[in-house]
């Protein structure tokens, strides 16, 4: 009888030890984060202690902490961020179906594709700031202008990541899926929508956040409600601590916005090779 093979205890550690940094290291990340972090806000504490900065330009860190706390109490707050979470999630809704049905649509039909090429390369450079004073005649300082801005501006966005999606179809695929007959919805369904997916979840990634930042815009100069409007309001008025503050909520929300962006494109794409590189 052969004799069971000797685990050196040396052996079993020098395998173990790659995981063991692997998850150090992982757990190192977010302290680092964190030490950048409060490196930021105690430069932002002292600098204005020194004298290189006027505390009326910027002002110290506790100030912008304590207009913060005092706006969490103000329902003008809460009604503001609302209103910037609405013209955002609107916006980019629109964006996303219209993106994804008209870049199906073109992106299977070769001659629609060359048709349409040159149109979309003549409007997708366009700035959606550009469109500013359209927006302000059509639908002044209301909700819909915002609208007109962020789904512009994202809907670019989806469509391109859907065409070079469509663009990348494996021939092999999608002769084997003609082999079998498969009809127009089968096609779609089993051989251009799994090529296509990480593609629209890259392009809804992108409109997220290009949707936040001409939601805030659209407020900041047209004067729609929102927390754009709340910073313009606080500069005119001198609340320079509030002013601080809205703008980091402003970046709170972008943080928030990426990594909710990031985790849906995670669940949808988990049978995806890159997420599996990832986890």
């Amino acid at each position: 009888m052969t004799a069971p093979p000797i685990v050196h205890p040396v052996e079993t550690k020098t395998a173990a030890t790659p995981l063991v940094r692997r998850g150090l290291g992982r757990a190192a990340t977010p302290l680092r984060g964190l030490a950048g972090l409060a490196g930021l806000v105690a430069v932002l504490e002292l600098l204005p202690h020194t004298g290189l900065v006027s505390a009326d330009y910027l002002p110290p860190a506790s100030e912008t902490a304590g207009a913060l706390w005092r706006m969490l109490d103000d329902q003008a707050f809460w009604t503001a961020l609302g209103d910037t979470l609405t013209g955002w999630g609107l916006g980019l809704v629109i964006a996303v179906v219209a993106g994804v049905v008209l870049g199906v649509v073109i992106g299977s039909v070769p001659l629609l594709r060359a048709v349409t090429a040159s149109t979309i390369e003549f409007l997708r450079p366009i700035p959606s700031v550009a469109l500013i004073p359209v927006a302000v005649l059509l639908y002044g300082t209301d909700l819909m202008s915002t609208l007109l801005l962020v789904v512009y501006a994202s809907f670019w966005q989806v469509l391109i990541q859907v065409l070079a999606g469509m663009q990348d179809l494996d021939p092999v695929a999608d002769d084997t899926a003609r082999s079998y007959q498969l009809g127009s919805w089968g096609r779609v369904r089993y051989v251009l929508w799994p090529t296509a997916l990480p593609y629209v979840m890259t392009g809804i990634r992108l409109a997220a956040t290009v949707a936040l930042v001409l939601a805030i815009t659209a407020e900041l100069i047209i004067g729609s409600p929102g927390i754009g409007h709340q910073i313009a309001v606080a500069q005119v008025s001198g609340a320079v601590p509030e002013v601080y503050a809205l703008v980091l909520v402003s970046g709170l929300l972008g943080v928030a916005v990426n990594l909710m962006a990031r985790q849906v494109e995670r669940r949808a794409l988990h049978w995806h090779q890159s997420m599996r590189r990832e986890g």
